[in-house]
């Protein structure tokens, strides 16, 4: 479905940005081990915004163009961004044949090693580098406390499209059930994400076939 989108323009594969969401676990925490679930034992404490919940997290590849999806992973709450990171890039490149110039996200994702992977792809990494890194180099795209964007000017541009990945998130949440579920388990939370994704692809082909391009990410289009 990605490609047949790429194929027809909807999709631009370009830039590409990267974030997770959090997904609340079916289950109460385990009253003798307190980090995991209890009626779902694969589920993870894990940071949600300014709490900690049980849960896991989608991790997801967007394209800024059309704020589509092209790469997802699902993993346990607890296990940080930069351990995917790498994964879901390979599967971006993969889906777009190479395609991708740019990829954005949030300086939760800066380490040398997502940073090494994407320049050995021609790929260059608009990443805020945080306060402890670098911290003797003043020309460096920063993000402070007040979420302000410092540094090249020509970078803090391309950062805001980081936007597009929050917004899909949004959708896949509030249009598609993605946090909304009854199932225990990663492999289940990984076809009920899967699910979600691809719902809202077919949303976006379905806009093509109907001519409708500017209606890709319109999710009711299909309610009607």
């Amino acid at each position: 479905m990605v490609r047949r989108l790429l194929k027809g323009g909807v999709i631009d594969g370009q830039t590409v940005v990267v974030d997770a969401t959090f997904i609340k676990a079916h289950s109460k925490r385990d009253p003798h081990e307190n980090f995991r679930g209890d009626s779902d034992p694969e589920a993870r404490v894990g940071r949600n915004g300014k709490t900690y919940e049980l849960g896991y997290k989608v991790h997801v590849a967007t394209d800024a163009k059309s704020e589509l999806p092209l790469a997802v992973i699902a993993a346990p709450a607890n296990e940080n961004e930069k351990k995917h990171a790498s994964r879901l890039l390979d599967k971006a490149l993969k889906t777009t044949g190479k395609q991708v110039k740019t990829l954005v996200a949030d300086s939760q994702y800066s380490c040398r090693k997502l940073r090494d992977k994407a320049s050995a792809h021609g790929v260059r990494a608009v990443i805020p580098y945080p306060a402890n890194q670098r911290r003797n180099e003043k020309r460096l795209l920063r993000v402070d406390r007040y979420f302000r964007t410092h540094g090249p000017a020509r970078e803090r541009k391309v950062y805001r499209r980081r936007a597009a990945v929050e917004r899909m998130n949004s959708r896949l949440k509030e249009h598609l059930d993605l946090n909304r579920h009854r199932v225990r388990g990663l492999k289940n939370i990984t076809i009920h994400a899967l699910l979600c994704i691809i719902a809202m692809l077919l949303t976006a082909l379905a806009a093509v076939m109907l001519r409708r391009v500017e209606k890709a990410r319109s999710i009711t289009l299909l309610r009607r």
